[in-house]
């Protein structure tokens, strides 16, 4: 999946879960870094590891936090409770990966 919006996209919104955040999904923003602001609540930003092999440990950010995924990196947002936040970002073209887990030893 890609995202061929134009421009700079400021986005607000409330999230209740998991669900609200595609937290099934991998997304990469090859245009620009990305910046997350919770403004309440919380939750967890997890970085693919740069080797692509699984993940770095997870970034926390509560009320009135904010975290720049740095342009190019695999990233996913975790709900911890339910969470106001923002984000900003060239979104043009952004692309989504389903995430896949691998079983203990199939590595």
């Amino acid at each position: 999946m890609t995202g061929d919006s134009e421009g700079w996209q400021v986005g607000a919104f409330r999230v209740e879960t998991d669900a609200d955040l595609h937290a099934d999904h991998w997304e990469m923003h090859p245009a620009s870094d990305e910046v997350v602001c919770v403004w309440t609540g919380g939750l967890r930003i997890v970085l693919r590891a740069e080797d692509g092999v699984g993940a770095e440990p997870p970034v926390e950010l509560g009320p009135g936090a904010a975290f720049v995924v740095p342009c190019g990196r695999w990233h996913r947002l975790e709900s911890v409770v339910p969470t106001e936040l923002m984000s900003i970002a060239l979104r043009s073209g952004t692309r989504l990966e389903r995430r896949v887990e691998r079983a203990v030893g199939q590595e």
